[in-house]
């Protein structure tokens, strides 16, 4: 059975893609993540630089991950943001360099490591999450609360579906 198309008669309905029975909404969907995604590796290299001038822009998730979710292991850390022990290895080592992470013993187990971040890392990183936070509050100003929880929501719900 072909998939229906829904044709709005609008200009976003790709000729191409109505002859393959492509849904409009996942076009439309593919387009507007595309977009925001770009704008989101823009922003992370910007609040990357405003940690460190050296910080790398990928690494500034690793650092919102140790805020949120205190001392870990790095094992843990690649597993969560799925990548491999080498990428990760690189990344920390690169966070200890900029005095923004240490490791520490693991209570649990002598032989393995937390990782952590510094006073001077939690420090940088709040003030650059705070000055993110207040422009999110100035661009969805015109929105209501509710539409900003629903978003929330959405995207929780979406990254969820990544974890399967």
């Amino acid at each position: 059975m072909a998939a229906e198309v829904h044709d709005r008669g609008d200009d976003t309905a790709e000729p191409h893609a109505r002859e393959m029975g492509v849904d409009q909404e996942f076009l439309a969907l593919e387009r507007e993540l595309t977009v925001f995604l770009r704008r989101a590796r823009a922003s992370s290299g910007e609040m990357a630089r405003a940690v460190h001038p050296d910080l790398e822009p990928a690494a500034y998730g690793l650092l919102v991950r140790l805020e949120e979710g205190g001392p870990q292991r790095a094992t843990e850390l690649a597993a969560y943001f799925g990548v491999g022990k080498a990428t990760m290895s690189r990344q920390l080592r690169a966070l200890e360099v900029l005095g923004l992470v240490a490791r520490e013993p693991d209570p649990a187990d002598g032989r393995a490591a937390l990782l952590r971040l510094t006073d001077d890392g939690r420090q940088r990183f709040l003030t650059v999450r705070g000055a993110r936070r207040e422009r999110y509050v100035r661009q969805l100003a015109g929105w209501d609360r509710a539409e900003v929880a629903e978003l929330a929501r959405l995207l929780r719900q979406l990254n969820a579906a990544g974890d399967h």
